[in-house]
């Protein structure tokens, strides 16, 4: 009984068996009352001891007394029918109600409405998806709070930098020299990555990442990532190497894009790994796709955190190590966007906490025709 479709189907009988059940009571108690009572009404002469009693005459009043009972047992039972059919009715609708009242109040933000978990097991299933929906958009909205502020505070310290070096130059403290105009450009572009994250992220949401594909040999897309981010590996005390493979991978994407997702991949492993540490990029062939796996000797991830790190502002405990967090938990999911905009995907594996992790790329190959031979990336 704990199926809606089974109270549905009992509801619908029991309903039928009330109607009928009280038609038969009424009938029963009512036909032989209406008989007796026709009977004793018919003239002298045609009653059942008269001599001119009438075969026709008592099948007229047994029909006539049967009619009005079962008209009388009709009402009766379409009566007690609608009766139990509404206390039926409402026992299923009002766990719909409390529904419906929860999910109107998300709608309003208020995320924290929780539903009652019902009897029916096809109710209590849609309660707990909409707790689980509930629980989720609350997280949501955490971290979009969250990432509006570590915004505006990224934004305000290159801010307060140029300002104040402006101010300077303006009142002939600082001398407009190219050093210090560099340190002014220097701050302006911290503020242009940034804003072409949040750029790059909406685009990747909307799935309207504008693509400039071709062929090209995927290890000199990867070189070309490791090499730009070896200074701040290097910086960071890690020691970063790749294994290309001696093998070309052809692949038809956005070399620059991709390269995009190599740097976060890259990035995300020097901040999650401490001095001292290493971190492998290795590319390689499975099936009918290429991959590239950066591989760190950082923090690690619990099972639990494989999936939740790719989503939008989420970043996992203790990803970022020695205090500083640099990143603004989007280059992940920006990553994962791109490599499904071209027919690929971003996963990550770990052993656990303190076992490192793995960010793994996949690409489709590109087949050639022939004579189509890959372009250098970039």
């Amino acid at each position: 009984m704990n199926r809606l479709v089974v109270r549905l189907v009992v509801s619908h009988l029991l309903v039928a068996l009330v109607a009928a059940g009280a038609t038969y009571l009424v009938v029963r108690m009512l036909a032989p009352a209406l008989f007796d009572e026709g009977i004793r009404l018919m003239p002298m002469g045609q009653g059942p001891g008269g001599m001119g009693a009438s075969a026709g005459a008592l099948r007229q009043q047994f029909g006539d007394a049967v009619e009005q009972a079962l008209l009388v047992g009709a009402l009766v039972g379409a009566a007690g029918a609608a009766i139990f059919g509404v206390v039926a009715a409402y026992r299923l609708v009002s766990p719909l109600n409390e529904v419906r009242d929860a999910t109107r109040a998300m709608a309003a933000g208020r995320y924290s409405a929780t539903l009652a978990r019902p009897r029916d097991r096809e109710l209590a299933e849609l309660a707990d998806d909409i707790n689980r929906l509930g629980r989720a958009l609350a997280e949501t909205e955490t971290r979009r709070v969250r990432l509006l502020g570590e915004v505006a505070h990224e934004m305000r310290t290159p801010l307060t930098v140029i300002d104040g070096y402006v101010e300077g130059m303006i009142d002939g403290v600082l001398p407009t020299t190219p050093e210090e105009l560099g340190r002014v450009g220097d701050e302006a572009r911290r503020l242009r990555r940034l804003t072409d994250d949040l750029s790059a992220l909406s685009r990747a949401d909307e799935g309207a990442l504008d693509l400039a594909v071709a062929t090209v040999d995927l290890r000199e897309v990867v070189g070309r990532a490791a090499q730009r981010m070896l200074p701040q590996a290097q910086d960071a005390g890690l020691t970063l190497t790749v294994r290309a493979g001696p093998d070309p991978l052809p692949v038809r994407v956005d070399a620059d894009r991709i390269a995009q997702v190599l740097t976060n991949l890259v990035g995300n492993a020097v901040r999650a790994t401490a001095a001292g540490g290493r971190i492998e990029v290795v590319c390689r062939v499975e099936g009918s796709a290429a991959l590239v796996s950066v591989v760190d000797t950082g923090v690690g991830l619990p099972a639990g955190e494989l999936e939740r790190v790719f989503e939008r502002f989420y970043r996992a405990p203790g990803r970022r190590v020695g205090g500083s967090d640099g990143g603004s938990g989007i280059g992940l999911t920006i990553a994962r966007g791109v490599a499904l905009a071209h027919g690929g995907d971003v996963a990550a594996s770990s052993p656990g906490p303190g076992g490192g992790a793995t960010f793994t790329l996949r690409l489709p190959l590109s087949v050639h025709a022939q004579g189509d031979r890959p372009r250098p990336a970039g």
